[in-house]
């Protein structure tokens, strides 16, 4: 199995945590160049510093951005106008009752989640048609975009649309060695969970483990992993997707939500 990237310059959204770290590890172990994104300049150094010492001679730039604005992603695109990979992994997650969500945060959660993939997937992919023979695009997205969350269905449907236009990105491949996918991660261990968790166990008068096993009795009982996977655990997923071995993968959306979708298809 190919899985080597040397030579090839990768562009990861939103990587200075999470499943966007992890996936930039992943994609520099692979011998890529990897850009690190994030919104703040101590964050991004940061992670390239994480990375720097996990893996040794890897080629690492950052780039501060926030990618929630048409500005955010054309400063991007300025400051690297041509990537090989692009995994669109920047996005926001908001758990509010349906009734309580307001215009200006299904715009947020719009502008955050899709747009972001869509401004830097029209440029990148263009790109690569254009002057490239060879590309990966990837979007990040969620169990939540198939099985919608009541809790947060902006959330959902944002995640829905990334499946979409990923899909729909993918048709302008056909006869190119350049694909466009989806990843589907379920319920992730990241960085925040552990204060959110905290947080909300102080308010319901439990604790964290207690809150980490009702997700799974009470609102994710089809899981069959009946764990919250780790964030290397799907990047090991979009570092695949990004490979040469992955060249007949294209137009997909690839789970790794530890079996909380029944349907096989």
């Amino acid at each position: 199995m190919n899985l080597d990237l040397t030579g090839k310059l990768a562009l990861v959204t939103g990587s200075t945590r999470g499943i966007g770290l992890a996936a930039a590890k992943g994609l520099a172990e692979m011998g890529a160049a990897v850009i690190v994104n994030g919104r703040g300049q101590d964050a991004i150094d940061a992670a390239i510093l994480l990375i720097s010492k996990d893996v040794a001679g890897a080629t690492l730039h950052g780039v501060e951005a926030d990618l929630a604005s048409a500005d955010g992603c054309a400063a991007v695109i300025n400051a690297f106008s041509d990537v090989d990979i692009l995994v669109n992994n920047m996005g926001v997650y908001e758990p509010k009752p349906f009734f309580d969500v307001l215009d200006e945060d299904w715009e947020w959660m719009f502008q955050a989640n899709v747009m972001s993939g869509v401004r830097l997937t029209r440029h990148y992919l263009r790109r690569m048609l254009e002057t490239k023979d060879w590309g990966r695009v990837v979007f990040v997205s969620s169990e939540s975009g198939v099985l919608i969350p009541k809790e947060m269905v902006h959330y959902g449907f944002s995640k829905s649309a990334q499946l979409s236009i990923a899909r729909g990105a993918a048709e302008y491949t056909k006869k190119t060695n350049i694909t466009v996918n989806s990843v589907l991660p379920g319920p992730t261990w990241v960085e925040a969970s552990s204060e959110r968790l905290s947080s909300r166990a102080a308010t319901q008068g439990t604790t964290v483990e207690g809150l980490k096993e009702s997700l799974f009795s009470e609102k994710r009982r089809s899981s069959l992993l009946q764990r919250y996977a780790m964030p290397e655990e799907v990047a090991n997923m979009v570092c695949y997707v990004c490979s040469m071995s992955s060249s007949a993968t294209n137009g997909a959306a690839l789970r790794v939500e530890g079996g909380i979708i029944t349907n096989p298809f």
